[in-house]
């Protein structure tokens, strides 16, 4: 394989807040175990072996680290792994580290760790201190916003390249111009919006953070506004989605499998090795194996594997006369849902109506990137 993309969970579901929207507490209750344990350091020797042995030469691996709350699993965790992933790193194979985290763990140590090691950082936080506070709290029901803030702080202090993830809940939905430039204001030049998710095989929208199609899609189209703005002043603010459209115009491709709708982009990695196609579908149903019993180039060629990415090619009927199918390509099955006419994706009409709103503009900036690439 020429580019190898593991999603590790060192610590499982383990969690040291209670987020009211959590997908991922949701979903591992729905498994027999819902936590599958801090993962050893024999499993992690295990998994490094069999990526480096999966690789081809001039390929890459990818170790991003994820939870529940991946520090959780501790710092001398992920300094034997960091180590022995360098240590018994091919000559040929380039590799890169990142991690997902609330930041509430996060000190003098974990920061000067995550500078030495190079790891990009993704900060879970939900705008303003309002909405984050609503829903982002811990196991006492207390709001986490101050202590976010000490760990952007913290970030930013150890040169801790830092991105924000912010989950886009009702509430938030309600203030697209408070959420990113709020953003901007504490210094992220790197933030990705997902769309929050209700408990599997619920009807959507009847949760207290639940986010209605319409809402979403005038979310983005006013954040869009915003965003593009500052690309015409020359003060750009990456915006994922937005990203990730520009260069599907350009002929890249998507950075996420998500935007562009195609399955199969990595492999889950659970704490005691489980392997799942999705994060939003580990699940037992996909289980696709252990990792301390099969080689990754057997995983992927496994019957389960090639069931989920035949899965993941039908599309919704409605996608077959869409003008905006290449783009989104039917977008993230995890957003279908079931209805008399078969499935359909929940936002679909989130993501016409912003690309509706924005094409013109998002060709315009597609042009100018190609013109500043052949200078």
């Amino acid at each position: 394989m020429k580019h190898i993309n593991l999603l590790i969970k060192p610590a499982s579901s383990l969690c040291n807040l209670r987020c009211r929207y959590c997908f991922y507490a949701d979903e591992a209750q729905k498994r027999a175990d819902a936590s599958l344990g801090v993962m050893t350091r024999e499993t992690a020797e295990t998994l490094i072996r069999g990526a480096y042995s999966a690789a081809e030469p001039g390929g890459t691996v990818s170790f991003a680290f994820q939870g529940g709350e991946p520090t959780a699993a501790g710092l001398d965790f992920f300094q034997f792994f960091t180590a022995e992933a360098r240590r018994t790193r091919p000559e040929r194979v380039a590799i890169s580290f990142s991690i997902q985290t609330n930041g509430i763990l996060l000190n003098e140590q974990w920061a000067e760790f995550l500078h030495r090691e190079n790891f990009l950082t993704g900060l879970s936080v939900d705008g303003f201190k309002d909405v984050h506070d609503l829903h982002r709290v811990d196991a006492s029901g207390e709001g986490t916003w101050n202590r976010v803030l000490r760990a952007k702080e913290l970030l930013n202090r150890h040169r801790v390249e830092n991105n924000a993830l912010c989950v886009v809940t009702g509430a938030l939905a309600r203030h697209p111009d408070r959420a990113y430039g709020n953003l901007k204001k504490l210094g992220f030049r790197y933030i990705q919006f997902i769309a929050c998710l209700d408990p599997l095989g619920e009807t959507r929208g009847g949760r207290p953070w639940s986010l209605t199609p319409e809402a979403y899609g005038k979310f983005l189209c006013r954040v869009f506004d915003l965003w593009y703005e500052d690309w015409r002043r020359g003060d750009y603010h990456s915006v994922r989605l937005f990203e990730d459209y520009v260069h599907i115009l350009i002929g890249d491709g998507a950075g996420t499998c998500a935007t562009c709708g195609r399955c199969g982009a990595y492999f889950v990695v659970e704490g005691d090795g489980s392997i799942y196609p999705c994060d939003f579908f580990a699940l037992d149903r996909w289980r696709m194996g252990n990792i301390c019993e099969n080689s990754l180039s057997e995983l992927a060629k496994s019957d389960r594997a090639r069931e989920f990415l035949t899965w993941g090619t039908e599309k919704p009927r409605e996608c077959v006369s869409c003008p905006y199918f290449r783009i989104c390509g039917g977008g993230c099955k995890n957003d279908w849902t079931a209805g008399e006419e078969g499935p359909r994706n929940y936002y679909c009409a989130s993501f016409r109506a912003l690309l509706d709103y924005a094409m013109p503009r998002l060709l315009t900036v597609a042009r100018a990137e190609l013109r500043a690439r052949s200078r």
